[in-house]
């Protein structure tokens, strides 16, 4: 499957430009599936399947691969674009930004112990190298925090000494103490920067550029001016029949046990993406959990004004 960053981050490059840009991997396996059924009769014998198949085919040396790309846009763009790029459900057409293929991500090796090298990895997007930067991504300035705190939850207050963690290159912080310190640092007299103890100091090349901001300071609505069907609409109708068949079926397995009222409600948010795409679900749920002795479900029906209010 491919991956995608979704965020927006930036590139800063040396003359301290900068570019907003997404992350995405493409896989080079090819796009393999199985159905509901498929996948529930697998597990049955083996609840482990995908990971051992992904273990298994690093251990043969035919690890997965993913075309490392990214898709680039000037600072001065994203006042321009009829959506907004830093939505974290919106994509970048790529017609506008196209794919720049940058490398190849490969697994290539197996854990040798599976609790230090993958229980305790603790990944965090706060963790930039010197040219990535953020961007107003209201998701994403809520993880540059949250993540890191997580992991001082859950592996510990120096998870980031760990070998799985460290980076490569020496790190210079003043986070002396706490539990968890292993080692036995030495010039930590210093919890503050500046000092005279010749700690660590800031780097002001590493500053991002400002940001230009203009308007009045208010309470932020994502949803006044946002389009929420285009470009759903966009990625349903490049589907192909089967890969349509197998979307409306899978929503329908989903919606299993859900009330009337709010399928009916959500077929009408359907119907605004494409009539189309309505249908095929309503066909679908009436195929899979339709009682006996009530009325069908059908994307045809007249959405009540609480339905239609709630689609508009």
């Amino acid at each position: 499957m491919n991956g995608y960053g979704s965020h927006t981050f930036s590139f800063i490059n040396a003359a301290n430009e900068r570019h907003w840009v997404k992350f995405h991997f493409l896989t080079m396996d090819g796009h393999k599936h199985w159905s509901n059924e498929e996948g529930n009769a697998i597990i049955a014998v083996d609840r482990e399947s995908a990971q051992r198949d992904l273990f298994e085919s690093i251990g043969r040396g035919q690890g997965p691969k993913w075309k490392f790309c990214v898709q680039v846009m000037p600072e001065t763009d994203a006042e321009k674009t009829s959506y907004n790029p830093f939505d974290l459900t919106k994509v970048w057409p790529h017609s506008e930004y196209p794919l720049i293929e940058v490398g190849v991500v490969e697994l290539n090796r197996n854990p040798e112990h599976y609790f230090a090298e993958i229980e305790q990895s603790s990944f965090s997007p706060s963790n930039v190298v010197p040219g990535i930067g953020f961007s107003p991504d209201k998701m994403l300035q809520a993880r540059i925090f949250s993540y890191a705190d997580a992991h001082r939850y859950r592996v510990g207050t120096h998870y980031e000494s760990l070998p799985v963690n460290a980076p490569r290159s020496v790190k210079n912080t003043y986070h002396a103490d706490g539990p968890m310190r292993f080692d036995a640092p030495k010039g930590t007299d210093a919890y503050y920067e500046p000092n005279s103890f010749n700690g660590a100091v800031e780097q002001p090349s590493q500053k991002e550029p400002p940001l230009n901001i203009s308007g009045d300071a208010d309470r932020y609505n994502h949803r006044d001016g946002s389009d929420d069907y285009s470009q759903v609409a966009a990625l349903f109708r490049i589907l192909g029949a089967e890969q349509q068949k197998r979307l409306f079926s899978n929503i329908a397995a989903a919606m299993q046990g859900v009330p009337r009222e709010i399928i009916d409600r959500q077929l009408e948010h359907f119907r605004w993406v494409d009539p189309a795409y309505a249908e095929g679900v309503a066909l679908a749920v009436a195929r899979t959990q339709q009682p006996a002795n009530s009325d069908p479900v059908s994307a045809s029906d007249k959405p009540t004004p609480a339905v239609a209010q709630a689609a508009e």
